[in-house]
């Protein structure tokens, strides 16, 4: 009679299970703060992604940066595109829409664009900030980062 033996798997590496868990979380974060009932709307007009004329660039935390450079990974890029026009490297070159969307950072979802409805009130969204910021630790990150060095370095990560 045969014996059955169960398949082994390879372990996996705690490092990598730890980034996994910790993008999951920032993953969970986005969907957290879509399912709350602050008024927004996002009209992708990309206004609030012209740093350089509004003066106003997102920070990102590592774990965000992380996710927003699989993004760029899988919108079929290894690098950012250069902008000399100071927008936001993750629009499109052609098109001038956001390549990462679904993956935006928390900054680009709860930002001041007034099309949008304005920036949120901290106090709605803090207890998201501080989940960001624990991923941002667990993952080494020393704190949030504006966002064209933090998803280039990222994406230098991922090679």
């Amino acid at each position: 009679m045969k014996s059955r033996r169960a398949h082994s798997t390879a372990p996996s590496h705690p490092r990598a299970d730890a980034t996994a868990a910790a993008l999951a979380e920032v993953r969970a974060v986005y969907e957290e703060l879509a399912r709350r009932p602050v008024a927004r709307e996002c009209t992708r007009q990309t206004r609030c992604c012209q740093f350089k004329l509004n003066g106003l660039t997102p920070y990102l935390t590592r774990g965000e940066a992380l996710v927003a450079a699989r993004g760029v990974r899988a919108a079929g890029r290894k690098q950012l595109p250069e902008r000399a026009d100071g927008a936001c490297p993750l629009l499109h070159p052609q098109t001038g829409r956001c390549m990462i969307y679904a993956e935006r950072p928390f900054g680009c979802r709860t930002h001041f664009c007034p099309a949008a409805g304005g920036p949120y009130a901290r106090g709605e969204v803090v207890d998201l900030i501080r989940r960001l910021e624990a991923v941002d630790a667990a993952l080494g990150g020393n704190g949030p980062r504006m966002l064209p060095g933090a998803v280039a370095d990222a994406l230098a990560e991922l090679r």
